[in-house]
């Protein structure tokens, strides 16, 4: 992973301004799908495909990439068109989010789009897939990493916690969670539905390191990536604090907006709002 320098940070935070832009539009154009989920997770998606993963979008089978997998398939809208502005498929694709025939599916499914490593749609199956893809790596001797990114809510499915204590017991040190903690899912906030919390604890107990951080942060979420790769010992799970809807005012923190697109009337305001934050970020690195 190349240094992070400052002219990199700011082409970071653009980028990520640049993709909730886009998430917008392609939800629009879908009439269908995630909000606050995708704009919540653009920066972490940003900091990933620009900057963290050692990948080639013009070779997306390479076998020595780092894998990336989706657990929470249904934010897809955001590694789909992070995937579309990092040049594996065409961004003028993304206008057939979840249309018949389409390629990006409502959840993302393996094989049929470039970039995608697993099919996800059950909710708590990733960290399973993850640590099984762990596993396979550290049999080979294969150097790649391995980045699982999954939500608070999906931790109310049992497998999540299997899984967790499997990858504590063989110290897959090679495994990454990242846990999108925006403290809501569909039904609500997730300390109503089922709480969470101690949540880092839970993970400690499992014999996990663990590192919070801003998740709109960019640089410190780059900080705590690099310090789960010089832990040798157990796998990382960094719990990323972030606010659902992020950028779009009316949609920040309400849980309504996790599984509603915008209207147009909505569309235009929230586009609004992002390409005034566009420059602001400009001006703030000038």
């Amino acid at each position: 992973m190349e240094n992070l320098h400052e002219e990199k940070l700011k082409f970071l935070e653009s980028k990520a301004n640049e993709i909730r832009q886009s998430i917008i539009k392609t939800l629009l154009e879908a009439k269908s799908g995630h909000s606050a989920g995708p704009l919540g997770m653009a920066d972490i998606f940003t900091a990933f495909y620009f900057h963290i993963l050692n990948h080639d979008p013009k070779n997306p089978d390479w076998e020595d990439r780092d894998r990336l997998l989706l657990s929470n398939g249904h934010i897809c809208p955001v590694q789909y068109v992070a995937l579309a502005h990092a040049g594996y498929f065409p961004i003028e694709e993304l206008k057939t989010l979840r249309k018949i025939d389409s390629r990006l599916q409502g959840h993302p499914h393996r094989g049929s789009l470039p970039g995608v490593e697993t099919t996800s749609g059950p909710l708590g199956s990733g960290l399973s897939q993850s640590v099984g893809m762990a596993l396979a790596a550290k049999l080979d001797n294969k150097k790649h990493r391995i980045y699982c990114l999954t939500s608070d809510g999906e931790h109310d499915a049992g497998n999540t916690w299997e899984a967790a204590m499997y990858a504590g017991k063989k110290k897959l040190n090679n495994l990454t969670m990242v846990i999108d903690r925006n403290n809501i899912q569909i039904d609500g906030h997730t300390e109503d539905i089922m709480p969470l919390e101690p949540l880092g604890d839970k993970y400690r107990a499992f014999n996990w390191n663990v590192i919070a951080v801003d998740g709109h942060n960019i640089e410190h979420f780059v900080d705590a990536v690099n310090e789960a790769r010089a832990v040798y010992e157990m796998p990382t799970v960094i719990i990323a604090h972030t606010i659902p809807g992020k950028g779009v005012s009316f949609m920040e923190n309400d849980y309504l907006w996790h599984g509603k697109p915008p209207t147009p009337d909505e569309a235009k305001t929230a586009l609004n709002e992002l390409r005034t934050l566009q420059g602001k970020i400009v001006s703030e690195h000038q």
